[in-house]
């Protein structure tokens, strides 16, 4: 331990013996250094906060989806730092005084994309940040410049999306309009066809349907037809059983009718029970029956004593027969239907026999027509919804682009960081000085203590002496030391002033 602390003492004593080689080290260092950081320019930083709304009812109503409209704000993000848009940045703000041929352009492109980063925070929420460091323009300008780069962003970035492809939009259209154009010649065409077939061969005459279309559609009306007659005949055969299960007249007692009357009455009762659908458990049709097994008993007792009845029309049983009979009708008609549409199917197969080629011609007429029509027709409807889609993004854009945090100029520089810088070279500087001391005592062949020497040469030292000095010589080394002092303090002074001036032009540009 003793070892090393001497040791220490002697590097230490050294390195002061030679503290004037080092100071001028540490100055020489410190100066160019800060020199070097002098020359860095001052890079200024400027940012804006874009909000992007996606959602537009009237866009969704039109066609324009989510999806639509995100790869629209993809592309627009992703044009804005392409080389047109860059020029355009560039011939807008101070970068494109002084630029004069395209290879200056070129380079100012290129730097620009380096200096302009676009981030995005979420799906609609978009940073632009643009750096300005050129050495040509001061510190004041280098930060208005970072903010009239970002501005123009922001209004490229709606110019883009307010145009959002309408040059597109409008190649697209005038195709569509050619091709409408051309199908619609065609479609006349072909119709002059069918009309000049159909007034040559009358008894052909489609109206636009062809003999297998005509000949199908005649098939299922028949289809449909049979089965409407099947309901018809099993809705008939109901009415008839209900009308066979009821009364034509009710037999109603006379003043004194007696158990007799009033037996016919309540057989007629349950007679239209039955007729309604009531079953033989139903609690009505129970009543009625213990009620005439009853009057039956009564009417064996009264024996002749009672009065004849009278019998009255069943307003139940006309009103079955009004049934019946519009069921009966009804029946008929669809008979009759199914009979025409039968003779129009065997007048449609007989015009097939009778002369085919022109029932083939027929056909291929009102096919081309057909396809021709159903053509235009979808194409018609393409180009109108092209064309509503394309004045919706003419009035409203894509989306609806919101500045949240416009750019500001910046009130200090982020980068370099100068007073960090100041303050490295400063300490470089110092242990520069102190390692060209060290490494200068270190050459020499002298020994600064007793026990150096002994493990140095491995022979014993007897003893040292010590050095004396005179009051001149002692007056003299203190006038070095104050000089030494001096210089050191001053080479601060000068860390401390050039700190000062880094703070008061930070100050200025503010």
């Amino acid at each position: 331990m003793n070892t090393l602390y001497d040791d220490l003492r002697a590097t230490l004593h050294s390195i002061w013996q030679r503290r004037w080689l080092a100071l001028a080290v540490a100055w020489v260092v410190c100066v160019l250094g800060w020199l070097g950081v002098t020359m860095v320019p001052n890079s200024y930083e400027s940012r804006a906060r874009v909000f992007v709304q996606l959602y537009d009812p009237l866009a969704t109503q039109v066609g324009i989806n989510d999806a639509d409209r995100k790869a629209s704000i993809d592309k627009v993000r992703d044009s804005l730092t392409g080389t047109l848009n860059l020029e355009k940045v560039i011939r807008e703000t101070r970068l494109g005084e002084n630029i004069t041929s395209r290879k200056q352009m070129d380079s100012a492109v290129a730097g620009l994309a380096k200096a302009i980063k676009i981030t995005s925070e979420q799906d609609n929420l978009f940073t632009i940040t643009a750096r300005s460091s050129s050495l040509r323009l001061s510190d004041g300008e280098n930060a208005k410049v970072s903010r009239d780069v970002v501005q123009k962003l922001i209004d490229i970035f709606k110019a883009e999306n307010m145009d959002g492809g309408q040059g597109e939009m409008k190649q697209t259209l005038q195709f569509l309009d050619q091709q409408l154009a051309s199908r619609q010649g065609e479609l006349q065409a072909a119709e002059q066809r069918r009309l000049a077939f159909e007034t040559a061969h009358p008894e052909l005459a489609q109206g636009g349907t062809s003999l297998i279309q005509r000949l199908e559609q005649g098939r299922a009306a028949i289809r449909g037809l049979d089965a409407d007659i099947a309901a018809a005949q099993g809705s008939l055969a109901a009415i008839n059983a209900q009308i066979t299960s009821t009364p034509q007249t009710l037999t109603v007692a006379g003043a004194a009718g007696g158990a007799k009357g009033q037996l016919a009455q309540v057989q007629a009762d349950l007679e239209m029970m039955r007729a309604r659908g009531l079953t033989e458990n139903h609690p009505d049709v129970i009543s009625a029956r213990n009620q005439i097994a009853f009057l039956r008993r009564q009417a064996k007792k009264d024996g002749g004593s009672m009065i004849a009845t009278a019998g009255t029309p069943n307003p139940t049983y006309a009103t079955l027969e009004a049934t019946r009979a519009e069921r009966q009708a009804n029946l008929q008609s669809l008979q009759a239907r199914r009979a025409a549409a039968a003779t129009e199917i065997e007048q449609i197969a007989g015009q097939q026999f009778s002369n085919p080629a022109l029932v083939q011609e027929a056909q291929n007429i009102s096919r081309d027509y057909d396809v021709l029509k159903s053509q235009y027709d979808k194409m018609l409807t393409d180009r109108e919804n092209l064309r509503l889609k394309g004045q919706v993004v003419s009035a409203r854009g894509t989306a609806k682009v919101d500045v949240l945090d416009p750019p500001v100029m910046p009130r200090a520089p982020v980068a370099p960081n100068r007073p960090l810088l100041l303050l490295l070279v400063l300490v470089g500087g110092a242990v520069a000085g102190l390692g060209v001391a060290f490494a200068a005592s270190e050459m020499q062949s002298s020994f600064a203590t007793t026990s150096k020497l002994e493990r140095t040469t491995g022979l014993p030292v007897l003893g040292a002496i010590s050095q004396s000095l005179t009051a001149e010589a002692q007056a003299s080394q203190a006038r070095k030391a104050r000089n030494f002092y001096v210089a050191s303090v001053a080479l601060g002074g000068v860390f401390a002033l050039l700190l000062a001036m880094e703070f008061i032009q930070r100050g200025s540009i503010a």
